[in-house]
């Protein structure tokens, strides 16, 4: 015979399993997202990979875009093209590296044209913006092309922005927001990234 803490727990746990079962159930629209990973914290393009990865586990398709951080080593890259992600990079790397606005725009609108090529593709379950947002507050890529692509891509297409800063307009189209905080870093206290974890 159940004791009365535990009949109040299995009512709790009732009450939440009949919330979230209602939830579900309301639930019945079924197409592409448009999800965006925005905020000062570090784990951004971490949460845009991890979903890339889930997918392609799945047996979807996916291809990446990676703004800003150019050919230096990538994990993510280096195992998800050999599961047949395509990856198109903005070679120039980070621009407080190159400290050239006209070279930096001109590499942007190169891997934006394969951008926009992808957000065309419907046998594309998933395609990863990384960092687009520097792309847009710098003036290197327009947000009018941006949001007519990502308006105009195939129904169920799911795609992912990262980045600090995304334009209000985004927010505002996305379906998932998540903001990540920055409450402690190790870079702060002088440790160095670390390969595996980092990068």
């Amino acid at each position: 015979m159940e004791t009365q803490p535990q009949q109040r727990h299995r009512a709790r746990q009732q009450k939440l399993k009949d919330q979230v079962d209602q939830r579900i159930a309301n639930a019945t629209v079924s197409r592409g997202l448009l999800i965006v990973f925005t905020g000062n914290g570090k784990g951004k393009s971490t949460a845009a990979f991890g979903t890339v990865t889930r997918a392609v586990g799945h047996g979807q398709k996916a291809g990446v875009i990676q703004f800003i951080k150019g050919e230096w080593a990538c994990g993510e890259r280096d195992l998800l093209t050999k599961c047949g992600v395509e990856f198109q990079v903005m070679s120039t790397g980070f621009t407080w590296e190159t400290q050239n606005k006209d070279t930096d725009r001109l590499a942007a609108q190169a891997v934006w044209q394969h951008a926009k090529r992808m957000l065309k593709d419907p046998t594309l379950d998933l395609v990863l913006l990384d960092e687009l947002t520097y792309m847009i507050a710098y003036d290197y890529v327009d947000l009018q092309e941006v949001t007519d692509a990502l308006s105009h891509r195939p129904p169920e297409q799911t795609v992912i922005i990262t980045g600090r800063g995304c334009h209000r307009e985004l927010l505002d189209m996305a379906d998932t927001v998540s903001e990540m905080r920055p409450v402690k870093h190790a870079f702060d206290k002088g440790l160095q990234a670390r390969q595996g974890i980092d990068w």
